[in-house]
C-alpha cells in the first residue's frame, strides 16, 4: 500500500453533500484492495487563478488515502468519466498537509547562529543553504530577505509560500536569485507546476482577475 493525495476540483454549482456523494464513489474504488482513507479536507468555492473549461471557480476537495496502485487505473478512468470533476491530481503523499501550508522548521536563537563563511555562500548544494531564509534580488539593484523559519517540508497547495518564490510575470526565480539549494530549487520547480495545473497560481500574471 502506498500513501497517495488527491486534489479534486469540482463544479462550483456542486454543494459539500453532492461532493462527499461523488467521494465517496471515487474512494471505494481506490481502497477496493484493501486500503484506507485517511483524511478528507473540503476547502469549497475558491477562484481559479485561470479560467478551467469555462469555469472561474471550483470546489476544492483534497483527499489523501492508502492504496494498491493496481486499483488506480480503475479509480482514475472513473475520475475522467465524471463531468462535474473540472480537473484532479493524484500525487504520492510526501507527507504534506491536506490544508494549503508547508511545514516550517522551528526557528533557532540568534545566539546559536554561526556566521556565514565564504565558503558557505559559495557551496549552493549543501543542505545547510536551506536554513536560511532565501534572498531576492528587487528592482533597481535593490535586494529584500524573506522572514520566517526556513521551509522544512514544501507544500504544493502553499500559494503563499510558492508566490514568493515567482516573478512579477510568474515565472520561477532562479536559483542564482533565490539563493536555494538545488535541491530545494527542484522541489520548487515541481510545486510550482502543481499548483499551476490545479489553477492555484496562473500560468502567467494576465490570467489574474
Amino acid at each position: 500500500m502506498r500513501l497517495y493525495e488527491v486534489v479534486y476540483i469540482f463544479d462550483a454549482a456542486l454543494d459539500e453533500a453532492a461532493v462527499n456523494q461523488r467521494l465517496e464513489k471515487f474512494h471505494d474504488l481506490a481502497i477496493r484492495n484493501g486500503g484506507e482513507v485517511t483524511s478528507v479536507d473540503h476547502w469549497g468555492n475558491r477562484q481559479l487563478a485561470y479560467p478551467v473549461n469555462g469555469s472561474k471557480t471550483g470546489y476544492y476537495a483534497v483527499a489523501q488515502f492508502h492504496a494498491d496502485p493496481t486499483a488506480l487505473p480503475e479509480y482514475e478512468r472513473i475520475l475522467k468519466l465524471d463531468d462535474t470533476l473540472l480537473r484532479y491530481l493524484v500525487v504520492l503523499n510526501e507527507g504534506e498537509p491536506t490544508t494549503g501550508v508547508s511545514v516550517l522548521a522551528e526557528r533557532q536563537p540568534r545566539s546559536e547562529s554561526v556566521p556565514a563563511t565564504d565558503d558557505d555562500e559559495d557551496d549552493e548544494d549543501e543542505d545547510e543553504d536551506a536554513d536560511t531564509p532565501p534572498e531576492f534580488s528587487g528592482g533597481r539593484g535593490r535586494r529584500r530577505r524573506v522572514d520566517g523559519p526556513a521551509i522544512e517540508l514544501l507544500n504544493y497547495k502553499d500559494v503563499s509560500t510558492l508566490s514568493r518564490f515567482l516573478t512579477e510575470s510568474g515565472k520561477l526565480l532562479p536559483k542564482r536569485t533565490t539563493k536555494v539549494n538545488a535541491r530545494f530549487q527542484r522541489q520548487l520547480g515541481r510545486a510550482v507546476k502543481r499548483a499551476r495545473y490545479l489553477a492555484l497560481i496562473p500560468y502567467v500574471r494576465d490570467h489574474e482577475g
